[in-house]
């Protein structure tokens, strides 16, 4: 019976990191694929190598956590192994369901935390270490967002936007009598440059989905010593990388063909603030969530653009006759609700109208950047940026699935155990 249960075990988490994998991959490497940088096997291949190597190195760290340390490594029976990835199984098919990016991590947490409820053995000292890294992360994300937004992304976009390019950056020339790889003719130094770096961010983002996803799929099968922690490592990217190259086909095009809601420039520093705080976090042991962390990210760099139209001391004053501040309540996160059933990952909603901006070429004076305060309104009300009641219902959620899974995991594991 044992042996039964570790087998359905090791299948549920390939179930689960399969899921990861798909999801994932979108996120990671939808801006490549879209702007035409890479081909959906060659993301697979990079998604794969990087995950791998996020969770060989500080991924180990979140498996030790979820593993021994919320909960002792003992209470993590067979049954109760199978019963915590059911519930991370399931937070995936909730935010599928709502087109949500629903935390993971948070709900494997939640699952594990109903597990220590149950039993009594639950490491409270570290849970609260853990809660309070998720209230602060997105907090962090969306500072980070809303102030690059208002004070940096305009200088950003004046001096560094990126031009889409209709065919694949690097190409196979057949022409010869040897087929030979060359870069696209339509592509200028600016492009190539902006179009390594793109790249650069996505294996980054690679690294830490790997660092942070991993433990998700087998941390309860190691805490009770069905598998070792380097074969848990190996069992989780396998079942990621599978989900990379298979179902992320579908995230890769969804992500992908609608990345011109969110620019090349916005979707660079949004990558980079979201998978650096889940990297730092996943070092400490911490496991969090990408997709919240990114998600928030671009909520505050939306609502920092937005916020232009007006100067600080006007939103310190506002005027008693007329709304306070600007406007956000057309907007980026409202696909949500006009597309329910597109899935969507952390490039949630439009940052901006989608609209080639005009690259200065060398030698050329960038477009002077609108003064804070002097933003034209009914422009940024047309970039669509930021929509609370979307927002409200992504956040609901985010705090739905995780607490969802600690009650039905207590009300399971006090039956069984």
């Amino acid at each position: 019976m044992v042996s039964a249960l570790v087998i359905v075990g090791m299948i549920v988490a390939v179930f689960v990191g399969f899921n990861i994998g798909g999801s994932s991959t979108g996120v990671a490497f939808g801006p490549a694929v879209g702007s035409k940088l890479v081909r959906k096997f060659t993301a697979g291949v990079l998604f794969a190598a990087f995950a791998f190597l996020g969770a060989w190195t500080v991924g180990r760290n979140v498996i030790d956590t979820m593993s021994g340390g919320i909960v002792p490594a003992a209470e993590f029976s067979p049954v109760a192994a199978v019963g915590v990835l059911f519930f991370t199984g399931l937070a995936l098919l909730v935010s599928n369901l709502y087109g949500v990016p629903a935390s993971t991590s948070m709900t494997a947490v939640g699952a594990i935390v109903g597990l220590g409820l149950a039993t009594g053995t639950l490491n409270e000292a570290l849970m609260f270490t853990i809660v309070s890294a998720w209230i602060v992360a997105p907090l962090v994300g969306f500072g980070a967002g809303a102030i690059i937004g208002r004070y940096v992304y305009p200088r950003l976009e004046a001096r560094l936007a990126f031009t889409r390019l209709q065919e694949q950056l690097v190409q196979l020339d057949r022409s010869g009598t040897v087929p030979r790889l060359r870069l696209n003719s339509n592509a200028s130094p600016r492009d190539v440059v902006g179009s390594l770096l793109v790249l650069a961010i996505a294996c980054y983002m690679g690294f830490s989905a790997g660092a942070s996803n991993a433990a998700n799929a087998v941390a309860p099968l190691v805490g009770n010593g069905s598998i070792e922690i380097n074969d848990g490592i190996l069992l989780a990217v396998g079942a990621i990388s599978l989900g990379g190259f298979t179902i992320a086909r579908r995230t890769l095009a969804t992500v992908g063909d609608g990345i011109t809601d969110l620019p090349i420039l916005a979707a660079l520093l949004v990558s980079t603030i979201g998978a650096t705080i889940i990297t730092v976090l996943s070092y400490f042991g911490i496991p969090a969530s990408l997709a919240v962390s990114t998600t928030c990210t671009i909520i505050g760099l939306g609502w920092g653009r937005a916020s232009r139209a007006v100067s600080l001391a006007e939103m310190a004053t506002p005027d008693p006759g007329a709304t306070a501040g600007p406007s956000l309540s057309t907007g980026a996160l409202s696909t949500a609700s006009e597309d329910a059933d597109k899935p969507t990952g952390p490039t949630v909603g439009d940052l901006a109208s989608g609209e080639e901006q005009p690259v200065p070429e060398p030698g050329e004076t960038p477009e002077p950047v609108t003064p804070i305060g002097e933003e034209d309104m009914e422009e940024l009300t047309k970039e669509s940026l930021f929509d609370p009641a979307a927002t409200s219902k992504i956040v609901v959620l985010w705090v739905l699935t995780p607490s969802l899974a600690v009650v039905a995991s207590y009300l399971l594991f006090s039956l069984l155990l």
